[in-house]
């Protein structure tokens, strides 16, 4: 998993583009290790299984200040979410600017919406609907991260295909809302 943009994920090409550059969580919020463990250098290794060898979470203190959403202790895996909206084909212009991502659709959102579109690329669109299908249960800190904060962690951990993926791959069990929403 990630804490707010420093990404743990340096193993998916999908956060690798020099031109994406992360948040940074803000410095007044406390993070630890899962374990309540100051954060360390190493625990983004990538262990034999797949998982990092620890995962940050906000402090117990942090946590403490309430929920915004409920504490979930387990997601599916179930793929990008499709299109609600025609794509289009990118102009030159958004052609250049972000050729270093790979962009290759555009899906314009109706007037009113409280962002204006979304930029998509052909691996996203070769994800959609195409989840493993497998449920993955993560720690009562990491639950209640999300439930503090849902976009705190850009990825995080599928069992079943034994690697970290974008966020927006995964349904809450139970559920038809998208971890990190």
């Amino acid at each position: 998993m990630s804490e707010n943009g420093d990404s743990d994920h340096t193993d998916k090409e999908w956060l690798e583009h020099d031109c994406i550059k992360p948040m940074r969580p803000d410095p007044k919020v406390q993070v630890v290790m899962c374990d309540g463990s100051p954060v360390t250098d190493d625990h983004k290794e990538i262990k034999d299984n797949g998982q990092q060898k620890g995962y940050v979470a906000l402090s117990d203190e942090e946590r403490a200040k309430g929920f915004v959403r409920p504490v979930r202790e387990a997601y599916v895996h179930v793929g990008k979410e499709a299109p609600k909206y025609p794509l289009r084909d990118l102009t030159e212009s958004e052609k250049a600017r972000y050729s270093c991502v790979g962009f290759v659709r555009y899906e314009k959102y109706p007037s009113g919406s409280d962002t204006i579109g979304k930029f998509w690329t052909q691996d996203d669109l070769n994800k959609v609907g195409k989840g493993c299908g497998v449920r993955t249960v993560m720690a009562l800190p990491l639950a209640e991260t999300y439930a503090r904060d849902p976009s705190f962690y850009s990825g995080t951990f599928c069992v079943g295909c034994g690697t970290h993926l974008p966020v927006d791959e995964f349904l809450w069990e139970g559920t038809e809302e998208r971890v990190g929403s």
